[in-house]
């Protein structure tokens, strides 16, 4: 797995939160992106421009060809990834994405 991704009206907000619970901050992309940890797991905090699904928290997860998925559409490019939003068979949305080199 590679990260929730979890919408952010308010970054700084957001970031003092999980924070508070102990999670340390990976990085920081101005205010569109941040990636924490707790050394297991990250969460990605996105603001608008930043959710592959609008409002939604999804589960992302990392492949090393994303074009091998990439039937069930087109991928798009990021600032630091390519990725695919496809649906699992309950219908909830996961982004594939491979990292840019």
């Amino acid at each position: 797995m590679g990260h929730v991704i979890v919408p952010a009206a308010d970054l700084d907000a957001q970031l003092e939160f999980y924070a508070s619970l102990g999670l340390t901050l990976r990085f920081r992309d101005g205010d569109r992106y941040a990636a924490l940890t707790d050394g297991t797991t990250t969460i990605g905090l996105a603001d608008e421009s930043q959710q592959p699904v609008p409002g939604r928290m999804v589960l992302s997860i990392e492949v090393d060809d994303l074009d091998a998925f990439a039937a069930g559409g087109e991928p798009v490019t990021g600032p630091h990834e390519r990725r695919l939003v496809v649906t699992d068979p309950g219908g909830n949305p996961v982004v594939l994405y491979e990292r840019l080199p």
